[in-house]
């Protein structure tokens, strides 16, 4: 059996502790944690300081934290959002985000700056759906029709983002025609299970005996989440997609399962608590220590990339809100694109992806990366200024 050293992952686990507890004692910064783990990761591995490196452990947690991060964004979806008209808005939003990026990585391919984009065009597609639910929650703004609109179009969109990336650009290397029959089957293998769970669900003796068990030391409730979770992402890669669709779906199938939470009304916050507690900041430091700014900063032309890439993102995630004029007003629309132009987690993602594929440059992969630092640094607080209070979350008159 090798040995395992833990001594990397000690490192990263104090700046998962050390990250949140700096921030609360300065509540004025309002700034994600997020963005404060992947900056001290930078600092403390190899191209910084080089504190720490990225060991076979650090790697496991990472991966896992990987697949927990797109879990509950998975779990977030709530097709009841997609409902009174939202759905053909959310859908031709996204329609318009994908042509606005294919067009902006034409241009960015013929100046040289990536190879690949198609690929570009998907990366800049997603939305941080899980901060920006947070971000709206905290502002209690969450039951506006702004909040809303902009949970419809996020959902779907991360839904639409995570598929795209594994059809088009999975590692396998499988034809796209090859990658839509698997995924195919792979949605059908996860209707039936979805559809075999909720049947034994009905059944009156496992029902008690899971009502019995799921706050005892058995958490037979988060267990089975678990399972579900791992198991949608190795059949996810024996079938030769991406992982991150496998942990996606299986979010998505856990959240169409638990619709009556009466019974177990911490049901989501364990997985939270094992989610955001341990597995996702491993990952977010993790990805830190993997940046290298050298070559992003080495000189004046690749820093003006930056504002180049944070521009394309607010674009082709800002210019779709345009549709929500009638909805929202122009205020709210304006908001509702900050919000949606918000993207950190799918880019880091993406990214990695692009970078083993040959598809993306190290130092794209790294601009594209700061610019979601800078998108979730920047806009939700733009957001959340023009909104300014509940009142001004209101929708147009029509």
């Amino acid at each position: 059996m090798p040995e395992i050293e833990f001594i990397n992952l000690l490192g990263v686990l104090g700046i998962a502790l050390i990250a949140p507890l700096a921030l609360g004692f300065a509540p004025r910064l309002r700034i994600p944690a997020v963005v404060l783990e992947i900056v001290l990761g930078f600092v403390v591995g190899p191209a910084g300081l080089d504190w720490l490196e990225v060991d076979l452990a650090v790697q496991i947690v990472a991966l896992l934290g990987l697949a927990m991060l797109l879990f509950l964004a998975g779990l977030e979806v709530d097709v009841e959002h997609l409902k009174g008209g939202l759905l053909p808005i959310a859908a031709a939003g996204y329609a318009v985000s994908l042509a606005l990026g294919w067009l902006i990585g034409l241009g960015l391919d013929a100046a040289g700056w990536v190879r690949d984009p198609l690929l570009l065009a998907v990366a800049l597609s997603a939305t941080s759906l899980g901060l920006v639910v947070a971000v709206l929650k905290d502002s209690g703004l969450l039951a506006t029709p702004v909040a809303q609109t902009t949970i419809a179009a996020a959902s779907l969109a991360d839904f639409a983002a995570v598929l795209l990336l594994s059809l088009l650009f999975s590692a396998d290397g499988k034809g796209t025609g090859s990658q839509l029959v698997l995924f195919l089957l792979f949605a059908g293998i996860v209707a039936v299970v979805v559809v075999a769970v909720s049947a034994t669900a009905h059944s009156l003796r496992l029902s008690q005996v899971v009502v019995s068990l799921q706050d005892t030391t058995a958490e037979i409730r988060v267990r089975g989440a678990v399972l579900l979770m791992v198991a949608f992402v190795v059949l996810a890669e024996e079938l030769g997609l991406e992982s991150i669709l496998g942990a996606f779906l299986a979010g998505a199938a856990v959240a169409a399962l638990d619709r009556n939470s009466a019974s177990h009304p911490h049901f989501r916050l364990k997985l939270d608590a094992i989610g955001y507690g341990f597995l996702i900041p491993v990952f977010f430091i993790t990805s830190g220590m993997r940046l290298d700014v050298s070559g992003l900063f080495g000189s004046a032309e690749e820093m003006l990339k930056l504002p180049v890439y944070v521009a394309a993102l607010l674009v082709v995630r800002g210019v779709p809100a345009l549709l929500y004029l009638k909805r929202l007003g122009t205020n709210g629309s304006i908001s509702a694109g900050l919000l949606q132009a918000t993207s950190l987690p799918f880019i880091v993602a993406a990214t990695q992806i692009g970078t083993l594929t040959g598809r993306m440059s190290e130092e794209t992969a790294t601009g594209l990366v700061c610019a979601g630092l800078v998108s979730v640094l920047v806009f939700p607080a733009l957001a959340i200024s023009l909104l300014g209070s509940k009142e001004a979350a209101r929708p147009a008159e029509r």
